[in-house]
């Protein structure tokens, strides 16, 4: 039992094929396999258009673990694959690579050279191959249809609470801490100075959030800064992660940051003293925010 995808996000509407799969699969005592891509198809085909990611490659699969899925093969999309016919990749990757006897894909897949297979070209081969095909249709999220470009667009206007209902979880990201300035702790406010994991990686826009901080040791309510620091001059843009009710070194761990809302924009401050009072202010938004959230329920954890 296969199916197939670049699956950036591993969103509602992903996890709505990967249910099918699974539950198809168990039923007929076969095996669930995802097979998907990296690096992003367009990387290779239109790199001038390719997006930032929503998953990290290391993200996908911590996420495809929780799916029952019993397999997933990270396939290099290359310059010769995007070349492949519909049917060559049929015959080669799906039969000969992953011996497929039923293949199920969502609504508007689709796969070879431009993109030029889809789901009736599946239907085709399949019969020919013999091999079923099995089409999901889209999960909507206000009347329409879920996808990993709704919700990058939701990410980019800062619109987190849009984004996280399309992936069934807040949207994350990972960073390094690596030494600052050590500003924040002279302001009362220590910071963990975030090195961002993935160049690759979507990022919201500048801001002020209110995020939670998942390390080794457990869960934290926190408040970040995302972007330039315009109160002091000449301060390179950062991402700054204040932990609450957090005490320790954490320097050279990785920490993943959920992303629960957009507190405010970044603003220049007329003194220091004006800044550690917004901060204080945004640290307590941000506890209100965090708290009220608790009771929330997620598709996906």
């Amino acid at each position: 039992m296969v199916t197939v995808g670049t699956f950036d996000g591993v969103h509602r509407g992903h996890w709505a094929v990967l249910e099918e799969i699974a539950r198809r699969a168990k039923a007929a005592g076969r095996r669930a396999v995802l097979a998907t891509f990296h690096p992003h198809p367009l990387r290779i085909v239109r790199p001038e258009i390719a997006p930032r990611l929503l998953t990290t490659p290391l993200e996908k699969k911590e996420i495809l673990a929780e799916t029952g899925l019993d397999y997933a093969v990270f396939l290099r999309f290359t310059p010769e694959l995007s070349r492949y016919t519909p049917r060559r990749f049929v015959e080669e990757i799906l039969v000969a690579g992953l011996n497929v006897k039923e293949l199920v894909i969502g609504y508007d897949h689709g796969f070879g050279r431009g993109r030029s297979g889809d789901a009736s070209t599946l239907t085709q081969i399949g019969r020919e191959l013999g091999f079923a095909v099995d089409v999901v249709p889209p999960v909507d999220m206000e009347g329409t249809p879920i996808s990993s470009t709704r919700i990058r667009n939701a990410i980019a206007e800062g619109e987190m609470a849009l984004a996280r209902e399309g992936l069934g979880r807040p949207y994350a990201f990972r960073g390094v801490v690596v030494r600052g300035d050590g500003r924040g702790s002279g302001l009362g406010f220590p910071t963990a100075n975030l090195l961002i994991a993935s160049s690759e990686k979507l990022l919201p826009p500048s801001g002020i959030y209110a995020v939670r901080g998942v390390l080794r040791r457990g869960t934290f309510q926190g408040a970040l800064h995302l972007g330039p620091r315009p109160t002091f001059q000449g301060s390179p843009p950062s991402v700054e992660l204040h932990l609450m009710d957090f005490e320790g070194d954490l320097y050279g761990e990785e920490i993943r940051v959920d992303v629960v809302q957009r507190l405010r924009d970044v603003l220049p401050f007329v003194s220091v003293e004006t800044l550690v009072e917004q901060m204080g202010k945004d640290v307590g938004q941000a506890r209100q925010v965090l708290l009220r959230d608790e009771g929330s329920s997620d598709r996906l954890s």
